[in-house]
């Protein structure tokens, strides 16, 4: 249903119950939807009973069953997106549904705007063909019955969500065709995500005006109001995110590892805390990092400066080095000559405070998260 903003979620810690796998795409169900399953559920069994004359127990056992054939719907509609991309080539890490629907999460962004156009349309064209066939079961059915009513609901629900993701804002399908367009006619892909990223915002804000009139002079339930402001919240939230992302990704050229990462300054195992820090003071090069190291000289543990921040100045002196130092194999590396858009995905996969750089076996340096951020987004207040 929506895009999944770049940089991508890191893949082992990826939130919600892994459920399975779907034509080889891993299902993830966020714990979200169990929320929105019991709403469901139980707003459908009331309505289920009043239009039907049902028992309590077969309202609740009908709304179960609408809830699966919405959830199935919204899965179809994340794989036809899954499968289009992996038809281009594009590997897919997941699909993950939740309060709002869902989204597919895509190994890399697609080559070239027709290819995102196709897959941006690829969603909302499955909900159409299931509302279409929906519509068609409504109208063969006969009224007032079970079969009428699931399908009419589906009927609904399908069409609802093939009209609305179309919508021409990110994180929408429509907003990633929107984009498609714009990168077309401007060769420029972050300028296009940004622009669809204001669009998205101004959808936002549409949908969120336009449902509460309609509330307001009673055409809308109020029971409506909420869960649509939700949907606008989250609209608004992702087509800030998309904005950002753009801002980083034209900026990733400028990562240079070689320059951005702090010179190392090595203590042997021992030294008072104290002690290393005034060598650094006095001989080190500005912003150095300290190291540990063994009776060769070389590098085995990196100073974490969180951990000397904790530890009050009159201990200092009689503190070991080693006492706040990692290990360098529990710090994580990125080889120097990687470019930006790597260097960002290994750090969203990896996440830290620090990482060495390394040629080779070498350690030349180490990267502090706080000055990628402060490179990405230079107007952005970062806690250092």
């Amino acid at each position: 249903m929506e895009e999944k903003p770049r940089p991508r979620s890191r893949s082992d810690r990826r939130p919600g119950l892994a459920v399975g796998r779907v034509f080889g795409v891993p299902l993830r169900l966020d714990t979200s939807m169990v929320l929105l399953a019991l709403l469901v559920t139980v707003l459908y069994a009331v309505f289920a009973r009043r239009q039907l004359g049902l028992s309590p127990f077969a309202g609740y056992l009908i709304g179960v069953g609408f809830v699966v054939s919405l959830l199935g719907s919204v899965l179809l509609h994340e794989l036809g997106h899954a499968l289009t991309a992996r038809r281009y080539g594009i590997g897919v890490r997941g699909i993950t549904l939740e309060l709002l629907g869902g989204y597919t999460e895509m190994e890399r962004d697609a080559p070239s705007p027709r290819v995102d156009l196709v897959i941006s349309l690829a969603g909302p064209a499955v909900s159409a063909v299931l509302g279409v066939a929906a519509v068609a079961a409504t109208l063969a059915l006969p009224d007032r019955t079970l079969a009428h009513q699931l399908a009419f609901q589906l009927a609904v629900s399908n069409v609802v969500v093939a009209v609305f993701n179309i919508l021409p804002g990110l994180p929408l399908d429509g907003g990633r065709a929107l984009r498609a367009a714009i990168w077309s006619a401007t060769r420029d892909r972050h300028l296009a995500t940004e622009i669809a990223g204001w669009v998205g915002r101004v959808v936002a804000l549409g949908t969120a005006l336009l449902v509460t009139v309609l509330t307001v002079r009673d055409v809308l339930a109020p029971l409506a109001l909420p869960l649509v402001l939700l949907v606008a919240a989250t609209l608004w939230r992702g087509a800030g995110q998309s904005i950002r992302i753009a801002r980083m990704s034209r900026r990733f050229p400028l990562v240079d590892l070689s320059r951005l990462a702090r010179p190392l300054l090595g203590v042997p195992s021992g030294t008072p805390l104290a002690e290393a820090q005034r060598r650094r003071a006095e001989n080190g090069p500005p912003g150095a990092a300290l190291a540990v190291t063994d009776s060769a000289g070389r590098p085995v543990a990196l100073v974490d400066p969180a951990r000397v921040a904790a530890v009050p100045p009159e201990r200092r002196p009689w503190l070991a080095v080693d006492e706040v130092a990692r290990s360098l194999a529990g710090v994580p590396a990125l080889p120097v000559g990687l470019d930006g858009e790597r260097v960002v995905e290994a750090v969203q996969t990896h996440p830290g405070a620090q990482y060495v750089v390394t040629s080779g076996e070498d350690v030349v340096g180490v990267l502090h998260i706080a000055d990628l951020a402060q490179l990405l987004e230079p107007k952005r207040k970062m806690n250092t």
